[in-house]
């Protein structure tokens, strides 16, 4: 029995949606993949880990809240179904244009969202925005780095401090 239109893309959107979580759990390279096939999965893994990512974004409407869901202990811990920007960012560097695409679109996405949470002018807007984001992607990154818990907690718990206000730094 043939499969039918429908089920195909059911079947490709679960392959996807697997590839995905298995590529933010290993890294591109700890899923064995011919390479050929490799570039063109990870780049609809990505986007759907992306896409995936920003909808849960969406649920947040201050900065503070969206800090403190992001550099949660429960995010940390959830590499699978976590930031695909924080368990890939430095794989996407050196991949295809897919998958880079797919990256500067979702940031792009991302720093007009924050944007819109902080107060100011739009300048200041996005340099809070961009500033935001690249902080807490990168201690969210740190904090899976190390391997000494207490370590881990410090950053978390400082850069939610640092970043989990829309008032300016200093």
């Amino acid at each position: 029995m043939r499969a039918t239109r429908e089920k195909a893309a059911e079947n490709r959107a679960r392959i996807v949606a697997t590839a995905s979580r298995l590529f933010r759990e290993k890294g591109f390279d700890g899923v064995g993949l011919d390479a050929i096939m490799k570039e063109d999965l990870a780049a609809e893994a990505v986007a759907h880990a992306l896409e995936h990512g920003a909808e849960l974004q969406t649920r947040y409407t201050n900065v503070a809240d969206l800090v403190s869901g992001y550099l949660s202990e429960s995010h940390l811990a959830d590499r699978a179904n976590g930031c695909a920007l924080a368990a890939l960012g430095g794989d996407m560097a050196r991949r295809s244009e897919g998958v880079r695409s797919g990256a500067t679109s979702f940031v792009r996405t991302q720093l007009e969202r924050l944007a819109g949470l902080f107060r100011g002018t739009t300048a200041a807007r996005r340099r809070r925005a961009i500033t935001t984001l690249a902080g807490i992607v990168g201690a969210l990154t740190l904090a899976r780095a190390v391997e000494d818990p207490a370590l881990s907690d410090e950053i978390l718990s400082t850069a939610r401090q640092a970043f989990g206000s829309t008032r300016p730094a200093g």
